[in-house]
């Protein structure tokens, strides 16, 4: 890449252009836009049938399925979550009228820690709401027990794990639902989009219903819905990038190993590892920097890497529960998530796409060693 062009944190893959031209005349011939057109039934079924799962709804964006999810399922009261993820995941809840609690994290996963979640539950608790943070499954067999526990239904943020699975089951098919994003920012991407994985046929109808205005006939609304429609443009390009995406993530991997070995046995800088028996997507790649061995913070080592065109991306920081919005919560005020706290302050996401060339990456090793 030119030595003055900006190397972002990530850079969306897509497809040759011819090829999406070709769709677009399609779409332009046969003037149907949205609402169930033949790209998006087709990219439903198709999408469905690589990610190994029955039923998934397509959304117009990742937040609007999640807001969506908690509709569908009737979530009320206050849902257990995670204070280390993208905003987006609280703000459906509170768009619901839902309280958020939040809970602490794993180190190894910066996960929701499966241990801290019944402490946290109330009388008004009826659901719990985990991240697959940077695409590493979440503990779903102890969370699904603590759910049939103590009735709570549990809604997955999938939104880094395309493809993922654990022990060569999706992991799309735990939980009661699981929501997706395919971002322009994602290992996925259609311009924007999402989706919402449940496991049964009545539950789609409800989700089909919902991100149509409620609509189940042409005269008949049954539900409050809103408009969270994916287009056929949207879906047309979903259609192209899954001829390619095994392409994209193998490249994503191959560039995870190169940091990986080339940034071992810095003291004071670590990695994660792939877990055993997962297959990965490889999202991002995270670095947590411990400032007193390493010598350097965090900041310092972000602010370095942009003096050289390079942005990496401290994610996520702050936590959500520090944002004016949430730190009011009683679970939210400072000390209530030791682990969080200490790894938002330590984290950031090296440069990950799949276009990343070597002699880009092994200028970044350089700078970090």
């Amino acid at each position: 890449m030119p030595e003055d062009k900006p190397i972002y944190v990530t850079q969306p893959a897509l497809p040759p252009l011819d090829e999406f031209v070709a769709s677009l005349e399609i779409i332009w011939n046969n003037r149907i836009l949205t609402n169930n057109g033949p790209f998006h039934c087709q990219f439903e079924k198709e999408l469905a049938d690589y990610l190994g799962v029955k039923y998934i709804s397509l959304f117009s964006n990742g937040t609007l399925a999640l807001v969506t999810a908690l509709q569908a399922l009737k979530i009320t009261g206050e849902v257990i979550t995670t204070p280390y993820s993208f905003v987006a995941s609280t703000h459906a809840l509170w768009w619901n009228n839902i309280k958020p609690v939040f809970v602490d994290i794993e180190p190894a996963t910066c996960n929701l820690d499966p241990e801290k979640i019944e402490a946290a539950i109330t009388p008004l608790t009826t659901a719990i709401l985990p991240v697959h943070v940077y695409g590493n499954p979440c503990n779903v067999y102890r969370i699904k027990e603590i759910g049939d526990t103590y009735g709570l239904k549990v809604i997955y943020d999938a939104c880094h794990t395309f493809g993922v699975t654990i022990n060569n089951e999706p992991l799309l098919s735990y939980g009661d639902l699981s929501v997706m994003s395919l971002h322009a920012t994602k290992v996925f991407n259609t311009f924007e989009g999402g989706a919402i994985v449940c496991h049964d046929e009545t539950m789609k109808k409800r989700i089909d219903y919902l991100k149509n205005f409620g609509f189940a006939g042409e005269t008949t609304v049954v539900a409050p819905g809103i408009n969270a429609k994916m287009n056929e443009v949207q879906a047309a390009l979903g259609l192209l990038q899954l001829k390619r995406v095994d392409e994209y993530i193998e490249k994503r991997k191959q560039i995870v190993e190169f940091y990986r070995e080339n940034l071992k046995g810095i003291h004071g800088l670590s990695v994660m590892k792939d877990m055993e028996g997962v297959r990965h997507c490889y999202p991002y790649f995270p670095v947590f920097v411990e400032e007193e061995v390493f010598g350097m913070s965090r900041d310092a080592l972000y602010e370095r890497l942009k003096q050289h065109n390079i942005f990496g991306r401290r994610y996520f920081y702050p936590l959500i529960s520090q944002f004016p919005t949430y730190r009011g919560l009683e679970s939210a005020q400072p000390g209530k998530m030791p682990m969080a706290e200490k790894i938002t302050e330590q984290v950031i996401c090296l440069p990950l796409f799949p276009d990343l060339d070597k002699t880009t990456i092994e200028k970044l090793v350089n700078l970090i060693l």
